[in-house]
C-alpha cells in the first residue's frame, strides 16, 4: 500500500513543483521591474496627479488666506477672462509651426546631400550632429553673443556685406526678436531631422531608383514618387516628436528673451512657468498646464489620424 501511495503521489508532486516553479519564473520579471515602476510612479505619475489636483485649487503663495477648493474657477478665468492666455497660445502655434516646417524642409535637404557620395562624408556627417549635441544653455550663450548689438558677429558681418548700416538689437527689437530665436532654434533642430531622415534614406533599396531611371524618371519624380513615400513613417514620427518638443520648449526662449519684448516670445510653457514659479500662483499655473496637456493630446490624436488616413489603400 505504501509503495502504491508513493508511486501515485510521485507524478502529482512533480507536477505541483513544476507549477510552482513556473509561477516563480513568471513572477521573477515583475519583481525585477518593480523598482523601476515604483521610481517612475514617484518621479512622473505623482507630479502629474499633483498638477491636476492643484488646478482645481486656490493655491497662490501671495494669498495664503484664500487657499482652498476652487472647482473650475481657474479654467473659467483662463478661457473667458485671461487675454494673455490666448496671446501666448497664438505665439506658441506660430513658433511650433514655423520650427517644425522649416526644420523638416531644411533637414530633408541636408539628409539628401549627406546621402550622396563625396570625400570626407563621414566627417561631415559627424559635424552636422554637433548642434544637436550641444546643450541648450551653451547654445543660448553662443547665439546671445552673436546677436549682441555691440560685439555680435552677426551685425559685424552684415555691415561688412553692406546689408545694414547700423547695429541692430536683435533680441530687443520687436520686429526682429521672433525671427532671431527661430533661427537660433533652427540651428539646433535641423540635425535631428537630418540624421533621422538620413537613416531612412539609407534603407531605401537602390534597385528601386535604378528601375525608376530605366523608366525615364528625373530627380523630381524620384523625390516625390520614391523618396518621400519611403520616408513617410520617419517624417510622421520625427515631426510629431519635434512638434511636442518645440511646444514644450522653454530653455532657449526664456534665457534669450524671457518672453519679451512685450510678450512677443511668450509661449504657453513660459507663461505657465512665470505664473507658477515666479509669481507663486501654483493653482492657476497648474490649470494652464492641464489645458496645455489637453491641447497636446488633441493635436497628437488628430495628427496621427490624418497621417494614417489612406495608409490601407
Amino acid at each position: 500500500m505504501k509503495v502504491q501511495q508513493l508511486v501515485s503521489e510521485g507524478p502529482v508532486s512533480s507536477v505541483k513543483k513544476r507549477r510552482n516553479r513556473l509561477r516563480g519564473d513568471r513572477a521573477l520579471p515583475y519583481f525585477l521591474v518593480a523598482p523601476t515602476l515604483i521610481l517612475i510612479a514617484i518621479i512622473m505619475v505623482f507630479p502629474i496627479f499633483r498638477v491636476f489636483e492643484l488646478s482645481v485649487q486656490h493655491y497662490d503663495l501671495t494669498r495664503p488666506q484664500e487657499f482652498g477648493f476652487a472647482g473650475l474657477a481657474n479654467f473659467k478665468h483662463i478661457l473667458f477672462e485671461d487675454d494673455m492666455f490666448f496671446g501666448t497660445l497664438g505665439v506658441t502655434a506660430k513658433w511650433v509651426s514655423l520650427e517644425v516646417v522649416l526644420q523638416l524642409v531644411l533637414g530633408l535637404i541636408v539628409a539628401l546631400l549627406l546621402n550622396q557620395s563625396f570625400r570626407f562624408r563621414g566627417l561631415v556627417r559627424s559635424l552636422v550632429l554637433v548642434p544637436w549635441a550641444v546643450s541648450g544653455v551653451l547654445t543660448t550663450m553662443l547665439w546671445t553673443l552673436m546677436y549682441n548689438q555691440h560685439i555680435g558677429v552677426i551685425n559685424d558681418v552684415l555691415k561688412r556685406l553692406g546689408v545694414i548700416h547700423q547695429d541692430i538689437a536683435w533680441l530687443s527689437n520687436t520686429s526682429t526678436v521672433f525671427g532671431s530665436i527661430v533661427v537660433a532654434e533652427l540651428w539646433r533642430g535641423i540635425p535631428f531631422f537630418a540624421v533621422t531622415l538620413l537613416a531612412s534614406l539609407q534603407s531605401i533599396p537602390s534597385d528601386v531608383y535604378e528601375s525608376c531611371e530605366v523608366d525615364g524618371c528625373g530627380k523630381v519624380r524620384k523625390l516625390f514618387y520614391i523618396t518621400l513615400p519611403y520616408l513617410k513613417e520617419s517624417i510622421v514620427f520625427a515631426t510629431l516628436l519635434r512638434a511636442i518638443w518645440e511646444f514644450n520648449s522653454i530653455d532657449m526662449i526664456f534665457t534669450m528673451t524671457n518672453g519679451g519684448p512685450m510678450n512677443m516670445t511668450t509661449t504657453l510653457p513660459i507663461y505657465m512657468m512665470q505664473t507658477a514659479i515666479l509669481k507663486g500662483n501654483y493653482g492657476y499655473g497648474s490649470a494652464i498646464g492641464v489645458i496645455t496637456f489637453a491641447f497636446l493630446m488633441i493635436f497628437v490624436l488628430i495628427y496621427l489620424k490624418l497621417s494614417r488616413s489612406g495608409q490601407d489603400d
